[in-house]
């Protein structure tokens, strides 16, 4: 027999390939496995009685010991029990869902959002992350950039929604993440926050263009609790509200392109 045969037939070349196709398998049946710790069982359309979890079988719950002092479990052991307002659009399994009431604040398709936990994301310093300029008094625009803080804000009919009040900040990434927005009275006359990423700043006109909602769905974005900081779930449920503006803002953006 040659150098490290072991039989005739076996070597330790081969064995050491068995074993690595062995440990691949296993590995990917792990991964497979952990990754079904969010989302799953899926809700089946045929009965809530059937578990939707195909192969391989979630794994058995962990219990995750957060930043905050809270813990999760995941897979969560339940079922997320918000009123769905939407129905199928056919009847077949797996049909489209149609809104049945005001998708962008019901957070169906575009406007849906997780429900994170109702407390504000931290820096390293364990402050509030996305604050005002009020609050992080050590921020400020650079005296060569222009601020949006005054300019009108418009929607996506060309109607002035209202004015930049204030803008809030993410302290541990130096960067604008919502503009602080009193809306005129026609449009609610309340204070929102409207994400940064969903703005367009047109400076020559002094103006502040968003495309995803209409000026009067100004007054319909989810409020925060804290005039001076906002939760995780805050943050998704608006960022939410002005996604789902860009497919529900009016009946033609829900109709094919072509």
């Amino acid at each position: 027999m040659g150098t490290g045969a072991i039989t005739g037939y076996i070597d330790v070349a081969q064995v050491t390939l068995y074993v690595f196709w062995f440990f691949f398998a296993g590995l990917i049946f792990y991964l497979r496995r952990e990754d079904k710790r969010e989302g799953y069982p899926l809700v089946s359309e045929r009965s809530e009685h059937i578990l939707v979890q195909g192969f391989p079988s979630m794994p058995k719950p962990k219990t995750f010991l957060l930043r905050s002092g809270h813990t999760y479990q995941a897979p969560p052991g339940h079922v997320d029990e918000r009123e769905l307002k939407a129905v199928p659009a056919e009847a077949w399994p797996g049909a489209p869902l149609k809104p049945t009431g005001n998708p962008m604040i019901d957070g169906i398709g575009a406007a849906s959002y997780a429900l994170r936990e109702d407390i504000p994301e931290l820096t390293a310093e364990d402050r509030a992350r996305t604050v005002p300029l009020r609050v992080a008094t050590d921020f400020m625009v650079a005296s060569e950039d222009i601020s949006p803080i005054g300019m009108a804000v418009i929607g996506a009919d060309g109607v002035k929604a209202g004015i930049v009040s204030e803008l809030w900040i993410d302290l541990s990434e130096p960067m604008i993440r919502y503009l602080e927005t009193d809306l005129d009275p026609a449009h609610g006359g309340r204070t929102v926050l409207v994400p940064m990423n969903f703005c367009r700043m047109k400076k020559n006109r002094g103006e502040i263009h968003v495309a995803a909602i209409l000026a009067s769905q100004f007054a319909d974005v989810p409020a925060i609790a804290s005039p001076d900081q906002i939760t995780a779930r805050e943050e998704d449920k608006i960022t939410g509200y002005f996604g789902g503006g860009t497919i529900y803002a009016t009946p033609q953006r829900s109709e094919p392109i072509i």
